[in-house]
């Protein structure tokens, strides 16, 4: 009686410790077949591939125009994985940085005219991805009630004027240009172009609208004042300004091996001067600019999956 006794418990034991087995088993299938992590939420192979775990540095200048472009990538780049460090610097040293590896690239170069000179002397450095807006342009920029319609004219409000150029930041392009202008035609000798900055020269221009009073800035588009108030470019019969522009992509040499999917989204990053436009307005009204950003990608995933496309 107690053998079998031992027989019974033995193969309870054994019929136990299979169950176990079988249950263990069951949980390992459940949790390879569960696409899901701890916390609900589907993980897949794509988004471990594409975020890569790793940081990338945008630099850009604080024109609204730039602030809009840069802010759109950085986004997109965040969407995907990446800690993005968004670094807004001066004109000269964006470039620089790029050149020399301190950052990882920027979308905001103005070229052939605006940039030329500085990306003639770090073109070598860098690696040019071509151009991700056409249709930029630069010169001077005054209110449709002003009754002249080219540089030669200006004079003709020198008074009024105080003979000054309402400029932004000193070193922009623009800036040189304008600088360049009063060399060039002989109506501006002895003009000054005032320097401040983007938001100075934007403020300045809505006082003296609402004024109806006279003024010249230095201007550029894509730019939200062009669909807030009423102007006009000045002629520009020398070309001190250059003619039509584009908005290119830079980045670092070796970003490519470094970070394979950052760089196809910066190479492909491509839009229109009615979506910069857009987010720029937003934000001018006084919409936060992430917002503004947010808003304007859940409004145009087709464009935004373009810059997407491919990646690994």
């Amino acid at each position: 009686m107690l053998q079998e006794t031992w027989k019974r418990l033995g193969l309870i034991a054994v019929l136990a410790l299979t169950l176990v087995i079988a249950a263990c088993g069951t949980d390992d299938e459940d949790a390879t077949e569960d696409p899901e992590g701890a916390d609900g939420e589907e993980t897949t192979e794509e988004e471990t591939l594409v975020g890569e775990g790793k940081e990338v540095e945008l630099v850009y200048v604080e024109w609204d125009s730039e602030i809009a472009s840069t802010h759109v990538v950085g986004h997109v780049l965040e969407d995907l994985g990446y800690d993005v460090d968004l670094t807004p610097i001066d004109n000269a040293v964006m470039w620089q940085s790029v050149a020399n590896g301190q950052a990882d690239g920027m979308v905001a170069a103005w070229l052939p005219g605006t940039h030329g000179d500085l990306y003639e002397e770090y073109q070598d450095d860098l690696v040019d991805l071509g151009e991700n807006l056409s249709g930029a342009k630069i010169g001077l920029v005054v209110p449709e009630y002003m009754e002249i319609d080219s540089i030669e004219d200006l004079d003709q409000y020198a008074d009024e004027l105080g003979e000054t150029i309402t400029g932004i930041e000193a070193g922009a392009g623009v800036v040189q240009a304008a600088e360049n202008a009063t060399e060039t035609y002989a109506n501006l000798e002895g003009w000054d172009v005032q320097t401040s900055s983007s938001g100075a020269m934007a403020t300045a221009l809505g006082e003296a609208i609402s004024n109806e009073e006279a003024i010249v800035v230095t201007g550029w588009t894509p730019h939200w004042k062009f669909a807030e108030y009423d102007l006009k470019y000045l002629e520009d019969p020398e070309l001190s300004f250059g003619e039509e522009e584009f908005i290119g992509t830079m980045v670092r040499e070796g970003l490519e091996e470094d970070l394979p999917n950052a760089y196809k989204v910066l190479d492909q990053f491509n839009w229109g001067t009615t979506d910069m436009e857009e987010i720029m307005l937003a934000v001018q009204e006084g919409t936060d600019v992430e917002e503004a950003v947010a808003n304007w990608i859940e409004e145009n995933e087709d464009k935004v999956s373009e810059w997407t496309e491919g990646l690994q």
